[in-house]
């Protein structure tokens, strides 16, 4: 590829699903899920703009920076559709991918998206881009996960070995800072999301310390919600075969047109 952004590519078929990480991750957090998910598929796992072997990608940070390089990226190797899956940042990303050209988006599954609501928890994702050491980097992962998962060892590492590429640490510390600035976060208008036509899904844990479940009331009614009882934030490494099964059922799910609305009579 022509391009400083970088995809993981396993198998072959007709569908391809597309994975994108959340801040501070790259594309081996997805290592659990995939094996799960439909033999006949292709996926691709992005390294998102700033991030593992995308670091050096021009503009990297904001989400509509990310957004634009993924779509051009499918563009260039000529991916028409996608099932779309992504993770905190990753879901602010898809879903803007999925606004800005709906018709390539079969399937849009969001796990604890950002954008969803203003509040965030920016004294732990600033801690979190910081940390550089394997201790320091497993605290973190604790304080973001549920209250009975232990960090996997495999993400430890993965994070690790990232964050000693030269640069990545201070690119890391410069996104968390724009983008919990005052420790909010910048939010998708929900009439916006409210065009979007394909099947949605999205999944919180109920005790997520990063973006609060309730970012998830008053949803459109299109959208599937579905709460994780006792996950925190890290959704891919606390319950990866129930994500594996989200995706593939999300794939499965039929678009629903939109109803116009009825003028207003006077």
């Amino acid at each position: 590829m022509i391009s400083s952004l970088h995809a993981t590519e396993r198998g072959a078929g007709s569908k391809t699903i597309v994975l994108l990480h959340g801040f501070g991750g790259c594309h081996d957090i997805w290592h659990e899920v995939v094996p799960s998910l439909s033999p006949a598929a292709r996926t691709l796992a992005y390294d998102l703009p700033g991030h593992g072997l995308s670091l050096d990608f021009p503009g990297a940070g904001p989400a509509k920076v990310a957004a634009k390089a993924v779509l051009a990226d499918l563009t260039a190797r000529s991916v028409r559709r996608v099932h779309l899956v992504g993770h905190s940042m990753g879901g602010a990303v898809a879903t803007l991918m999925a606004l800005a050209e709906p018709e390539r988006v079969a399937s849009l599954t969001l796990l604890a998206p950002g954008g969803f609501g203003p509040e965030i928890n920016g004294p732990l994702l600033r801690r979190f881009a910081a940390a550089r050491h394997p201790s320091d980097i497993r605290a973190c992962l604790v304080a973001m996960s549920g209250p009975l998962t232990r960090p996997i060892d495999h993400t430890v590492d993965a994070l690790g070995d990232m964050r000693r590429r030269p640069g990545q640490m201070e690119k890391l510390v410069e996104i968390a800072a724009a983008m919990t600035s005052d420790d909010r976060q910048g939010v998708i208008p929900r009439d916006r999301l409210d065009t979007l036509t394909m099947p949605v899904m999205v999944v919180w844990g109920s005790d997520d310390s990063v973006l609060p479940f309730t970012q998830t009331d008053n949803l459109p009614a299109r959208f599937h919600v579905h709460h994780v009882l006792g996950a925190g934030h890290m959704l891919i490494e606390e319950a990866p075969d129930l994500v594996a099964t989200i995706i593939r059922r999300n794939m499965n799910r039929r678009a629903r047109p939109l109803r116009p609305k009825l003028a207003a009579t006077g």
